[in-house]
């Protein structure tokens, strides 16, 4: 990096500046968003984050060129069927088949081709073919909860999936979850890696839910999908929408130092 020198960060920015390298190389420079909008790490509504909510303030790290390289997934790892969630072992999911579908964007509004979209969920009954989910809701041999696919030039993405049901989860009193999708999704860096929920228009569970009002009032209505009767199938699927800003100020709420668990 002989004789480039690096200006301090900016409160703007998160990243590397835009002087370019001897080879003519411009590394970006990522919004900073507004820590108003941020979701909090850790929520006392919300009882698991007092165990995995990071004890220290969170530190954003440079981007350098090995950050600012899309990761080389393989095409042939990713198959069509992936992101079919409703036909597995040789049958056809129970439920209301839905169609979900968006663009992944960047701070810019630009499209990111060749991210990859990773889905889990529950299925129609609101349980998770998980070790730990062991609550009396039947579990349907023919659905698995688990989709990916990768985005193509324009940044679009779709799944056929059914839609989840809700399910208790112990938080606290009668606490029942919120039908949604986990989105986990990797953009044009390591660094952009998103892990978020997608929530349904119109749910009565919203308001005791406290993942869901952890996110900034402001916020909310990015993850929340829309209605779409244009894209729905006739006679087979409804289609819902829903657009995933990896970073910047429309960025998606998303959860920080995820820990895979299924909530």
């Amino acid at each position: 990096m002989g004789g480039v020198r690096a200006r301090p960060y900016g409160p703007g920015m998160t990243g590397t500046t835009s002087e370019a390298s001897p080879s003519g190389l411009h590394l970006p420079r990522y919004l900073r968003e507004d820590a108003a909008l941020r979701t909090p790490v850790g929520f006392p509504e919300y009882r698991s984050t007092a165990l995995r909510a990071p004890l220290r303030t969170p530190v954003d790290l440079p981007h350098r060129l090995t950050e600012v390289t899309g990761p080389v997934l393989g095409e042939d790892r990713v198959r069509p069927e992936d992101a079919d969630l409703t036909l597995r072992n040789g049958g056809e999911a129970i439920g209301q088949r839905i169609l979900v579908y968006g663009r992944v964007l960047d701070s810019d509004g630009r499209p990111v081709p060749g991210a990859l979209v990773e889905v889990w969920q529950a299925n129609a009954a609101g349980r998770y073919r998980h070790v730990v989910d062991n609550w009396p809701a039947p579990l349907d041999p023919h659905f698995d909860g688990l989709g990916r696919v990768v985005t193509d030039g324009l940044g679009r993405y779709e799944f056929m999936t059914v839609r989840p049901g809700a399910y208790p989860w112990g938080n606290h009193h009668n606490a029942w979850r919120p039908a949604h999708i986990h989105f986990s999704l990797f953009g044009r860096a390591f660094t952009q890696r998103l892990v978020t929920q997608m929530y349904f228009p119109d749910d009565p569970l919203f308001g005791q839910d406290p993942i869901y009002n952890a996110i900034p009032a402001a916020a909310r209505h990015r993850a929340v999908s829309r209605y779409s009767l244009e894209r729905t199938q006739d006679n087979w699927a409804l289609a819902l929408e829903w657009d995933v800003v990896l970073r910047g100020t429309e960025q998606t709420p998303f959860e920080t130092d995820d820990d895979g668990d299924v909530a």
